[in-house]
């Protein structure tokens, strides 16, 4: 059985401040939070980026380049840039923090869906900031866009470009056929890293018998050219990714995807977490890669070849 890939979402553009003190915001944070994970076991840190005054997401790369080189200083951890950007974002803005910076690794989302997150809002009492309610609640009418053509821009742009791999973040069973598609047709390459998600309101739900389906319906479409990876959003996350190792699969965690660490208790930092999924893994016996074994795996080309 191959080692396991941890890979660690370190804050994402779902959560905002409100939910959790922990959340990481500022650059110094992300990057103090990413170090961590990865001394922790992550071999994959994925990234967003926030506007250090009020924590919204933004897709300026002056801010991303406040964090991005520290990290790659401080740990050998493979840079995993998000092109999905925040919500409303356009293809150009997403594209443009990991045009610039030339990472080994983004993650594409290969797929348009419904992105529902607006139930968040009903939960919080009060707000740090002015732009969080109408942010979640505003997603009751809002379509996360993906189209193929979007998707050929991205991988032509940055993967052809730039010799970008990719974290194909797959919400349902269709994004599977979509990325099918693009095998077939040769746009995107194997090994694909293929990152199946449960929980999303909009995606596949966060049930045992989808987690099974979407590896059958992943290994019945790609065999042997793929790379498996589970993420679940919430309170399923750590099931949902234990789940994945028993199975074979590769794992995410991260205050992106959740905010806690176990029932009813909060997830102090992403490190946390990673080395919670880690010590379960290795009592089942599994073995952990590191970033140059994640590297070989994924047939990424190298920190020394990134632009920062």
């Amino acid at each position: 059985m191959s080692k396991v890939i941890i890979s660690v979402a370190v804050t994402g553009a779902i959560h905002t401040p409100s939910m959790s003190d922990y959340l990481p915001i500022t650059p110094q944070e992300i990057a103090e939070q990413s170090i961590a994970a990865a001394e922790a076991g992550a071999a994959i840190i994925h990234l967003h980026a926030r506007d250090p005054q009020d924590g919204r997401p933004t897709p300026d790369p002056k801010v991303f380049m406040q964090f991005l080189p520290v990290i790659k200083q401080s740990t050998d951890a493979v840079i995993n840039i998000t092109t999905g950007g925040g919500l409303g974002m356009s293809v150009d803005e997403r594209l443009a923090a990991p045009l610039q910076a030339k990472p080994e690794m983004c993650s594409l989302n290969m797929g348009s869906m419904n992105f529902n997150i607006s139930g968040s809002a009903a939960r919080i009492k009060n707000f740090k900031y002015e732009w969080e309610r109408p942010y979640l609640e505003g997603t009751t009418g809002f379509i996360f866009r993906n189209t193929f053509k979007d998707i050929e821009q991205i991988v032509e742009r940055l993967g052809k470009g730039h010799g970008t791999r990719f974290e194909f973040e797959c919400y349902d069973v269709g994004h599977l056929y979509n990325l099918a598609h693009m095998l077939d047709r040769k746009v995107v390459e194997p090994p694909l890293f293929t990152q199946t998600i449960f929980g999303i309101l909009g995606g596949v739900g966060a049930e045992t018998r989808n987690l099974m389906f979407m590896k059958e319906t992943a290994d019945r479409l790609f065999g042997k050219d793929y790379v498996w990876s589970v993420l679940a959003a919430g309170r399923n996350q750590m099931p949902f990714t234990t789940m994945a190792g028993i199975l074979g699969g590769n794992v995410r965690v991260g205050l992106e995807d959740s905010l806690w660490l176990g029932k009813g208790v909060q997830a102090k930092s992403n490190a946390e977490q990673v080395a919670k999924i880690r010590r379960i893994l290795e009592e089942l016996s599994l073995e952990i890669a590191t970033p140059a074994e994640a590297r070989q795996i994924l047939a990424l080309k190298g920190g020394d070849q990134v632009g920062f």
